[in-house]
Order: C-alpha cells, then structure tokens, then sequence
C-alpha cells in the first residue's frame, strides 16, 4: 500500500520522539512511510523528496526537527501539501529555538505546528486531514475521540 502520509525526521536521534505518530497511524491503520533526512545535511535529497511526494501519492508530511528546525519549512517551500511542524525537544534552549523556527514561517509558505515533542497530536491532525474526504476515517476519529473522553472521566475514580 502507497504511503498517504510521510513522517521526517531532521535525525535519527529523533526516532523516539516520532514515534508516538508510528503508533497513532498504526492504530487508525493509515499507511505511512518514514524516513530521516537533514535540511542542512542533505538538502538535495530533500528537495528531491519534496517535490515528488505530491506525485507519489503522499497527502501528508509530518517534519520533527530540532535545534535550527528548517526542515519543515524548507519541505514546505517545495510542496503544496500540507506540512505539519513537530519540533524537537533541544538541550540548550528546551525546544523554545525548535518551536520558534517552525512556527515563524513568512507569509505564503504555511507549516502547520503542533507542541515541542507533539508527534501523537501531528499524526492526528494528518488523519483529520485525510478524514475530511473519507467517511470511514471520520468514525474512527469520533470513536478514538470517545475512547480518550472515556479514560479522561474514568480517572476521577483516581481521586
């Protein structure tokens, strides 16, 4: 199955931070593909990507980066797909410098921005952008909605 949504990562290191998408995917059963590739590192492969995931069938991107935190608006620039900025929790600033790059986009080049290390909210707002032309999806995304309302009243019983 093609890929509706392609996860970015700006490193490796940022694995584990993303995975929290991989798993709000896996569970609404979304097909995605995710790869690492690094706006300063490897700029070429990146404007490769961008400008051939529209015609690879991709819907969605979600970028996590950290530190400098270009990559989703240098994947932006090179789409018109939506893009949605994960920035990446940093040592030196704690991720304030991550948030503010992505969040910070000039005018005409949107990236959507979720919260520092907010890959779970990035994967659901992607699904909720699919979900706008499939009905399926839609349900799906109410019963999750009812499953977290569910275990959001049941801690009461905690107090």
């Amino acid at each position: 199955m093609k890929p509706v949504v392609s996860i970015i990562m700006g490193s490796i290191s940022d694995k584990d931070v993303m995975s929290k998408a991989f798993e709000i995917l896996d569970d609404f059963n979304i097909s995605y593909e995710k790869k690492v590739m690094s706006a300063h590192r490897a700029p070429e492969e990146v404007a490769n990507f961008s400008k051939s995931a529209i015609n690879a069938g991709v819907k969605v991107i979600i970028a996590g980066a950290g530190g400098a935190a270009h990559l989703p608006g240098v994947i932006a620039s090179m789409t018109v797909l939506p893009v949605i900025g994960v920035p990446i929790l940093g040592k030196s600033t704690a991720g304030v410098d991550s948030l503010l790059s992505i969040v910070q986009m000039p005018s005409g080049i949107p990236v959507a921005t979720v919260a520092i290390n907010g890959s779970a909210n990035a994967a659901l707002l992607a699904i909720e952008m699919l979900a706008l032309s499939d009905n399926s999806l839609q349900k799906k995304l109410l019963e999750y909605r009812e499953k977290i309302k569910k275990i959001s009243l049941e801690s009461n019983k905690e107090l």
